[in-house]
């Protein structure tokens, strides 16, 4: 739910609204204190009057009032638009089918979550035998009233007979560790707090792995910076307070370091990283000879200067996937068993970049991206190519989990039109049965998906995807989708709200602008740092190529992103606001002078820069959301979300925007911020709270763009 309303009374002192008066002249925005904050940096004063915004408002009760009074402003204005209660009622018909997640197996038994729909989580089932009855064995829907804390990862132990999971509570980036005895459905007692960013390892069924760092000073936890993070071996049965710190790096506080366990238990494979860049370091750990030397490493890779992907163990061979020398990606071994052994490429690089890779039966299954779709190719342990694996079309894929000798793997394949349907896959044939296939409320047949090529600013094709009914052939009200940053490819997938928005008769457009990796690293490279400014101009072009193709209207263009996404709409509605009806900037990150002050910040000075260092200042402060505002400018509407345990991007940066956006005169179309409560970036939000944000943010973007569902 989002902060509850100010009193009928309040309302009424606080703004006249309408659905037929529907712009600033009616819109009395709160009164926000401004302070006369101004910091000279590389020789330019810089002012910051909303900094005390960035306060905790879990702490701060200024800034827990001046929220629930921007929420009561937005939640009236959200009330009078015409096309709430009908995207409300869509999106949650288009949410209510049962979907599986891909099966998998441990021992004899199967593990895997299934929704029956709307429930805000998703259960967790297990079967005996691959035919055997479902039984439920953890129902996070019981946690909470609100439905807002989460299951997050699991994995069972090497046999089958135990459970480790990790608990989400109101989206925060924290997780709680905890054990399941699968026979009997009964948690064992151990609990493991301040974990974060963590993968989750068993060392055979004595115990497990795990990432965590120092606990926060009290009150600092949802906004101190992340140093010192250290792997350790919790044995079950005993307390956190006695788990054996397995890898840690007291001299250098900003490494990472995660661990995972090949599948056959020989090896721990330990990765480490100093920011969101794919360049670790990665070091092995024989768990065979634990009991004579501890847990001592041996260097595999050194230097942080390339990406380092585990895909499995088999006989003493560790089997990697690495842009060394590849761009877009190899597949590689090294025998650990061999003195002095090197390392030998497997599967060579390719012209699609690889997206995954799996070792299941005797089969190397690797999954590439071809113009950001899908594609999934079988190898033999030699390196030799096999047949590839059928999909479905322009879509993705995901699963492919399993270990060496497993008779079957699991797969699930999605498009913007067609929800997940999970496939068994025969390892030793190659042939693929349905496994689950959700029933829909709409015939995908009547969907339209096509991919379409644009040139960027300088020339570069860049890759859009366009989704509508097959009836809509003219232009018609379109939203706009990017996200270009940190190595992250967006590929196609279905969602309820953009289903919603197409059966309204509007149409959705993904663009995969550079910053991504869809391309491998060079896509990367040349979307980010300095190169940041082609990110925004690929997303300019795009708009402009919906237009000029007779796709959208004018005054029908809204646009949509969310964290990296979340800026790229702050800066291009800074650089275009002309071309733009709408935005919905999501969870952004906003201050570009300063992200790296909270919780996981620091690691985006990979894709950023350090605002510290002046040409990185320079290049920063040219785009920053917050500090480019065009006062007396007209803007687009514009819908700023974000979350009040929102600790990876922390909500001041939507509290400080909003706030300068409301104060800038930006004409007559509205400026709204909605927070939710109980929530975060994202992860873990219970169904009920998604489909309200979006059925207000979509009705929102109708009401701006001339989408009118219903007729």
């Amino acid at each position: 739910m989002r902060l509850p309303v100010l009193a009928a009374s309040v309302y009424a002192a606080m703004l006249s609204l309408s659905a037929q008066a529907q712009d600033t002249a009616t819109v009395h925005y709160p009164e926000t204190r401004r302070d006369a904050v101004v910091e000279t940096l590389f020789g330019e004063r810089i002012a910051d009057p909303y900094r005390w915004l960035e306060n905790d408002v879990r702490s701060d009760k200024e800034v827990a009032d001046w929220v629930e009074r921007e929420n009561a402003v937005t939640n009236a204005y959200l009330a009078t638009l015409p096309a709430r209660p009908w995207f409300q009622k869509r999106i949650g018909e288009f949410y209510d089918f049962e979907r599986f997640s891909t099966p998998v197996k441990r021992g004899s038994r199967y593990f895997y979550t299934r929704n029956t729909g709307l429930q805000n989580q998703s259960p967790l089932y297990v079967r005996e035998g691959l035919h055997g009855t479902p039984r439920l064995l953890i129902d996070p829907n019981t946690w909470a009233a609100d439905g807002a804390t989460a299951l997050d990862a699991w994995k069972a132990s090497p046999d089958g007979s135990k459970l480790l999971y990790s608990v989400q509570d109101g989206g925060t980036d924290w997780r709680i560790l905890r054990v399941l005895d699968v026979g009997s459905g009964q948690p064992l007692a151990d609990e493991i707090r301040w974990a974060k960013f963590t993968d989750l390892a068993w060392v055979g069924e004595e115990g497990f792995l795990y990432s965590r760092f120092p606990e926060p000073e009290q009150g600092k936890d949802f906004q101190a910076l992340n140093y010192d993070q250290a792997v350790y071996f919790h044995r079950l049965g005993t307390p956190q307070s006695a788990d054996e710190l397995v890898y840690a790096t007291p001299d250098h506080k900003d490494y990472g370091h995660s661990a995972s366990v090949t599948s056959d238990g020989r090896w721990a494979v330990i990765t480490s990283s100093i920011g969101t860049d794919a360049r670790y370091e990665v070091r092995a750990i024989d768990l065979a000879a634990r009991a004579r030397d501890h847990w001592k490493t041996r260097e595999l890779v050194t230097g942080f200067d390339n990406a380092w992907s585990l895909i499995d163990g088999i006989d003493g061979t560790l089997w990697f996937a690495t842009n060394k020398d590849a761009p877009r990606y190899k597949v590689v071994s090294l025998n650990l068993e061999i003195p002095g052994a090197t390392w030998v490429d497997m599967v060579p690089e390719r012209e699609e970049p690889i997206d995954g890779a799996s070792i299941v039966g005797q089969r190397l299954i690797v999954s590439y991206l071809k113009d950001a779709s899908s594609l999934a190719r079988t190898f033999d342990l030699a390196g030799k190519e096999l047949a590839p694996i059928a999909l479905s079309g322009i879509g993705s894929v995901s699963g492919f989990t399993g270990k060496p000798g497993d008779p079957e793997t699991f797969y699930s394949f999605t498009s913007f039109n067609r929800p997940a349907t999970v496939y068994r896959l025969d390892t030793a044939t190659g042939e693929t049965s349905v496994f689950a296939e959700p029933k829909l409320a709409f015939d995908p047949e009547t969907i339209a998906v096509e991919q379409r090529f644009y040139a960027s600013k300088d020339g570069t094709r860049v890759p859009l995807f366009i989704v509508r009914r097959k009836d809509v052939t003219g232009p018609a009200p379109t939203l706009l989708y990017g996200y270009g940053g940190f190595d992250i490819s967006l590929t196609p997938g279905f969602s309820a709200s953009r289903l919603a928005w197409i059966e309204a008769g509007g149409v959705f457009a993904l663009a995969n602008i550079r910053g991504g990796g869809e391309y491998g690293k060079a896509w990367h490279d040349s979307g980010r740092l300095a190169n940041k400014q082609n990110v925004f101009d690929d997303f300019i072009a795009a708009g402009e190529f919906l237009k000029a193709q007779g796709v959208t209207p004018a005054g029908g263009l809204a646009i949509q992103g969310g964290s990296n996404g979340g800026l790229l709409v702050g800066a291009v509605v800074n650089q275009r606001p002309d071309l733009f009806a709408a935005g919905n900037a999501q969870v952004g990150v906003m201050d570009m002078l300063r992200f790296d002050r909270w919780t996981a910040g620091r690691y985006w000075v990979d894709d950023y820069g350090y605002p510290s260092k002046e040409a990185d200042f320079k290049v920063l402060r040219a785009y920053s959301p917050y500090h480019n505002i065009r006062a007396n400018t007209p803007y687009p509407a514009l819908i700023v979300t974000t979350a009040d345990t929102d600790d990876r991007v922390v909500p001041g940066h939507s509290f400080k925007y909003a706030a300068a956006l409301q104060a800038a005169n930006l004409g007559p179309k509205p400026q709204l911020i909605r927070i939710e409560t109980r929530a975060g970036h994202g992860s873990g939000k219970p169904t009920d709270k998604a489909i309200e944000e979006a059925a207000d943010v979509l009705a929102f973007l109708a009401q701006w763009t001339g989408l009118k569902p219903g007729e």
